[in-house]
């Protein structure tokens, strides 16, 4: 039965970080290797294996985010992101950095499932310019909550304002702790599976446990595999298991492919294509789940 399966791509891509662990390379900010030269100016936006819509897609970014660029061909950029993720997206989906965008001190979140931005702060004059997902970064502009607490003024990517209701944006990135982490991936209960998918508005496993990892203000790798082999997690015997602590699942620790978080009793929640493609909530005394658990981690910190 098909569960959240990265492949050849998440075999490959665990040496790599394997490597990287050894030589003392860890994404540990949100570009370990270089400063961004692009950010993100969709929603969502697809990277693909190859210069081409018709590949595979291997991961997604998301508004608002910074990425490097390392090769240009036709239309299409080769990229890395901040988790130090390689892939090819189309020119028109990053724009170029002038300075910075959202820098510390500057910057809001969106906090619910998905936010609207409109030309001027009302709901009701015109429809929304811009949908964004949980996650998605925007430039405040410094002073511009209203008299009634409810609107902020936002810088968007193209240098253009827009405005959101307060309530969905907070520019507090504090790490949360590991009961705060499974209280937040209840809130995703019900999203969608989507291959490569990063965001609210579809994760895939590896996806969704990244994103989890991450409200703790730690940078984990992108794929199951290379999460299951990271430095920045220890084995965990099944008898020993700890909310917060990753499950992974496969044919054997060589060929993991899916993931989920450890929540207690005897519980845990992940996204599967498994009998129904969402995030949810299973057992893993389930036989089908019980029988694919191959290892068990926790997070150092």
């Amino acid at each position: 039965m098909k569960i959240c399966i990265r492949g050849i791509i998440s075999v490959i891509r665990s040496l790599f970080v394997l490597c990287a662990a050894l030589w003392g390379v860890a994404a540990v900010s949100q570009m370990s290797v270089a400063k961004p030269d692009y950010v993100v100016s969709r929603p969502v936006i697809n990277m693909y294996a190859t210069a081409s819509a018709n590949s595979e897609v291997v991961s997604q970014a998301i508004y608002g985010s910074g990425v490097l660029s390392l090769e240009m061909r036709n239309g299409w950029i080769h990229i890395r992101t901040g988790d130090d993720y390689t892939g090819w997206v189309a020119e028109a989906d990053i724009t170029p950095l002038q300075g910075s965008y959202a820098p510390d001190g500057k910057a809001v979140r969106v906090v619910g499932l998905s936010a609207n931005l409109y030309l001027e702060p009302s709901v009701i004059k015109h429809a929304p310019i811009l949908s964004l997902p949980w996650e998605a970064r925007l430039e405040l502009v410094p002073g511009s909550l209203d008299k009634e607490g409810r609107w902020l003024q936002v810088k968007l990517v193209n240098g253009r304002t827009a405005y959101i209701e307060q309530g969905n944006v907070s520019a507090d990135f504090s790490p949360l702790t590991i009961g705060q982490t499974i209280q937040l991936a209840r809130r995703f209960l019900g999203i969608t599976y989507t291959w490569g998918g990063v965001s609210s508005y579809g994760f895939d496993c590896s996806g969704f446990t990244q994103m989890l990892i991450r409200q703790r203000g730690i940078i984990m790798p992108r794929d199951a595999g290379a999460q299951a082999s990271w430095s920045g997690v220890v084995p965990v015997e099944r008898k020993d298991l700890q909310p917060g602590d990753l499950l992974f699942f496969g044919e054997s620790l060589e060929k993991i492919n899916h993931t989920g978080m450890y929540i207690g009793n005897g519980e845990f929640i992940h996204d599967t294509t498994n009998t129904h493609p969402m995030v949810q909530i299973s057992r893993l005394d389930d036989t089908h789940w019980t029988k694919l658990l191959v290892a068990a981690r926790r997070v150092k910190r």
